[in-house]
């Protein structure tokens, strides 16, 4: 009965390795955003004009004293350009947190102003608003987002 055991999982387990190195060769994507692809980011430039601007400024520049709470207790639209803390999280919580609001992705009775644009934006334009905003970051904080995708990833 071993025998028939070893017989019927050496096959997979060497189909398995072979997959695995295969994959391994691929090369990685580092997330779902484009900040390279020049169709994406402007379809994301003209989402975030429409959308997010009112609240996180023209040039990315976030709400005044973006890091203290409103007299309602809540924070005020952080920037997206790297004095911000926006490239410190994964593309996969970029994404949840705009598609379904911070309250809902936080929880814990966290109120927010940040609404969830999943019945407004299309996955397409999720992507492309914060491939725009990736965009903008200097080289180098890309990298470093690119790596924390790719940790994360793992």
């Amino acid at each position: 009965m071993n025998r028939k055991i070893l017989l019927l999982i050496s096959p997979l387990a060497v189909a398995a390795l072979a997959a695995g190195l295969l994959f391994a060769r691929l090369p990685k994507e580092a997330g779902v955003l484009r900040p390279k692809d020049p169709a994406i980011v402007a379809h994301g430039q003209a989402v975030y004009a429409d959308y997010c601007a009112s609240c996180h400024g023209a040039e990315l520049q976030g709400e005044p004293d973006w890091d203290a709470p409103k007299e309602n207790g809540r924070l005020p639209a952080p920037p997206h350009d790297i004095s911000g803390h926006t490239w410190h999280h994964t593309d996969a919580l970029l994404v949840e947190l705009t598609a379904k609001g911070a309250a809902a992705v936080i929880g814990m009775g966290y109120e927010s102003d940040m609404p969830g644009f999943a019945g407004t934006l299309s996955d397409e334009d999720i992507i492309a608003v914060l491939s725009f905003i990736k965009s903008r970051w200097p080289e180098e904080v890309r990298r470093r987002h690119d790596e924390l995708n790719r940790r994360a990833a793992h």
